[in-house]
């Protein structure tokens, strides 16, 4: 143990090692992105040494050698224990673990050990402990106890990066750091008063004066004009709803400070490792909204995501593929990480889903068909105590007999058969909108609907699109949308100016655009676009919506086709004034009752429709208007999956998007990854068979899992999985 934060690292044969920072450039290489150091796919996970005896760390790097192991997070949660005491450090175990590491060949994304404070801190300084809305402190005792916004934190954990990084800058093993660890997980919104403050300042930053922030916040409404920035404080629990653009501005100043945050620890990291990349963990995912993490993508030097699917969705692969896809659009098409998901059950819900091995191979290789190049675990040995022993690990507490284990041995044998393929992208032709700003603001209180949500209507448009065979890139409404034949756009509630005309402009060069119901209602401010829905899309759809018509929960609807709808209908005008009219390709047809989960009488109950008519019976309920060299549909309501799906058959067949695999059948997932361009392409199909059936597709080229050479035609049994390199 030592005081001396200039210590320097030991090498491999104990031997101090200079850790001045000029020296790191020559020794990681001067560009940041990809670890290099890692050769094919990476693979490994979460290694926390400091949880076990000198014997059990010794085994544990023979047993990643056996499984193929070639790259772990070391130093996450270990904060208390390199300092075990305010400015006293004792680097011997993790100086010990980084050169066992590095004899093995195995290389290191390693931690800035900041996720936790050691309760020796917040101990001497409970002001840095974070509050919710209603003042309640967030304890120690868990994790991630630690407000952002708090200087004293702040200063530590800027200190505690200095250290690790200038003891390990020159470190052989060192491939990539990790920062922190998925930051706002549990302490994304702070209500403190360092946070006040901190907001305060991001507003004076962001409006200039508080008379913009009045306008633009509306407090005209309800008494709350602001005579100066010092008045405001973050929408803290209050008598009734909170100003919506005060909570909408709240979001985006909590993901920019968390941001900040991570930009301060990059820095130093910089300082010392100029070419070694930085990341840390996302969370992609439809279950992780308080980070804006497209906003927060330039800032990484690569991507990396942590998903984990939920016992009780029957259909948590099409789930994967969506986070995937999301991932993939975070990172613009480049490969991508990912740093964590689980071997087997988790830890955390309210029933935890024990995977199969095959299940266990399809998760991962369903990530690396989307464009991961790194397939990693929480955590390589499962914990013996603390709250996630029950978490599976990659070596389980039955140890190596274990079928745990030998899939964690196939799964690395596997990857380093696929090693052709990293560095391959996927190319897509549908594109599918994602906007955290338009989550935040969809799910305000005080809405026409009050349950919907956001992620769940993206995964219903992306299930459609799943079933039907085709590649779909998640990607923002600001991204380059000219090479999709198709844009999906799913309750788009929020949407600035610059991209609704992105949106346009892609549908005058060519391409269908689909807008569905609840999109362009709102500017940045969330204030309502005069002169009916859906607003900022108006023109372009060619439709005027001069009023919403919820439905109540036992409701349904019947449309001309005799399809079905739920939950939304609306009171649609075709807009002449627009130029080329749009034509009606669906209308309301009648009022229903809803009987369980979705079969419906033939009549509306007294108690919902006394007059036993249908208001909307005749009215437009899906349209279609040919702009420029494109189309734009609008769905004025929320089809069922049936109905859904066959809309989606329109659009895509009307644009010309063929599947992956016209054979492949529902329930089989096939994704093609590509390398080089013309006549140099090279393509990866990558096939997931989600069924209990065998599924035989059309396919030449090379099997890579098993080496064989397919002969123009492919069996994939129920459960399995295929790679084929094509050609």
């Amino acid at each position: 143990m030592t005081q001396d934060q200039h210590a320097r690292p030991s090498t491999q044969d104990g031997a101090p090692q200079d850790s001045a920072p000029q020296d790191s450039a020559t020794r990681h290489g001067t560009s940041q992105g990809w670890p290099g150091k890692v050769p094919g796919l990476g693979y490994g996970g979460d290694y926390n040494p400091e949880q076990w005896p000198q014997a059990t760390r010794v085994e544990d790097v023979e047993l990643m050698t056996q499984a193929g192991v070639n790259l772990v997070s070391v130093g996450i949660f270990s904060w208390a224990m390199l300092e075990p005491r305010e400015g006293e450090y004792d680097w011997g175990w993790l100086d010990e673990t980084m050169d066992r590491l590095h004899a093995a060949g195995v290389r290191v994304a390693l931690a800035t050990a900041t996720a936790s404070p050691p309760p020796w801190l917040t101990h001497q300084h409970p002001q840095i402990l974070p509050e919710t809305a209603d003042g309640t402190t967030l304890w120690p005792g868990a994790r991630q106890a630690y407000s952002v916004s708090n200087p004293v934190f702040r200063e530590y954990a800027l200190r505690m990066t200095w250290a690790v990084a200038q003891r390990y800058a020159t470190h052989p093993a060192l491939a990539l750091w990790h920062v922190d660890n998925e930051l706002g997980c549990h302490n994304a919104h702070d209500f403190s008063d360092d946070a006040a403050a901190a907001f305060r300042s991001w507003l004076s930053t962001r409006y200039g004066s508080v008379e913009e922030l009045n306008r633009a916040w509306g407090t005209a409404f309800w008494s709350q004009r602001y005579s100066s920035f010092e008045e405001i404080l973050p929408p803290r629990t209050a008598p009734m709803f909170v100003n919506p653009t005060q909570q909408l501005d709240f979001h985006r100043y909590s993901s920019d400070e968390l941001l900040d945050y991570f930009r301060e620890i990059k820095a130093i990291l910089r300082e010392f490792t100029p070419g070694v990349p930085v990341t840390t963990n996302f969370m992609c995912s439809t279950r992780t909204k308080h980070m804006d993490y497209f906003s927060w993508a330039q800032e990484m030097d690569v991507i990396a995501t942590d998903h984990y699917t939920v016992a009780d969705d029957p259909d948590r692969h099409i789930e994967l593929a969506f986070s995937a896809d999301l991932t993939r659009g975070v990172a613009g098409g480049k490969p991508w990480m990912l740093m964590e998901h689980s071997t087997s059950a988790v830890n955390w819900q309210p029933r935890n889903h024990t995977k199969a091995p095959a299940e266990m191979l399809r998760d991962s290789l369903g990530h690396v068909a989307r464009g991961a190049d790194a397939v990693m675990f929480f955590q390589w040995r499962q914990s013996r105590a603390g709250a996630e022993k029950y978490h599976s690990a990659m070596v389980p507490h039955a140890g190596t007999d274990s079928d745990v284990f030998r899939s964690t041995v196939s799964l690395g044998e596997t990857l380093r058969r696929l090693a052709p393929v990293q560095g391959s992208q996927v190319h897509a032709e549908v594109a599918l909108l994602f906007d955290y700003e338009a989550w935040w603001g969809a799910e305000l209180d005080s809405h026409p609907i009050n349950d919907l949500s956001y992620p769940q209507e993206l995964l219903h448009w992306y299930r459609g699109l799943w079933e039907s065979g085709v590649s779909v890139d998640v990607v923002h409404p600001s991204a380059d949308l000219s090479r999709y034949r198709v844009i999906v756009v799913p309750t788009l509630y929020l949407v600035t100016d610059a991209d609704a005309a992105n949106i346009e402009a892609a549908a005058r060069a060519g391409a269908s655009v689909l807008v569905t119901c609840f999109s362009g209602i709102v500017d940045e401010h969330d204030a309502v676009r005069l002169g009916g829905y859906p607003g900022a899309f108006r023109e372009l759809l060619g439709i005027r919506v001069e009023e919403f018509w919820p439905l109540q929960a036992e409701e349904a609807l019947r449309l001309d086709d005799g399809s079905r709808a739920e939950m939304w209908s609306e009171k649609i005008h075709l807009a002449a004034e627009s130029g080329t009219s749009a034509e009606v390709i669906r209308r309301f047809a009648s009022l229903s009752h809803r009987d369980d989960m979705g079969s419906t009488t033939g009549s509306v109950p007294p108690s919902i429709a006394p007059t036993g008519e249908f208001t909307l019976a005749g009215w437009p309920a899906v349209t279609r208007r040919e702009v420029g060299e494109g189309v734009a549909w609008y769905i004025g309501t929320r089809p069922d999956a049936q109905a859904l799906h066959g809309l989606v058959q329109e659009v895509l067949i009307e644009a010309g998007v063929a599947p992956e695999q016209v054979d492949a059948g529902v329930g089989v997932d096939a994704v093609r990854r590509w390398t080089g361009e013309g006549e140099d392409a090279q393509s990866f199909l990558f096939v997931l068979n989600h069924t209990g059936q065998d599924a035989t597709l059309k396919v030449k080229g090379v099997e890579l899992l098993t080496g064989a050479k397919t002969r123009g035609r492919l069996t994939v049994p129920g459960g399995g999985v295929a790679v084929v390199q094509e050609g």
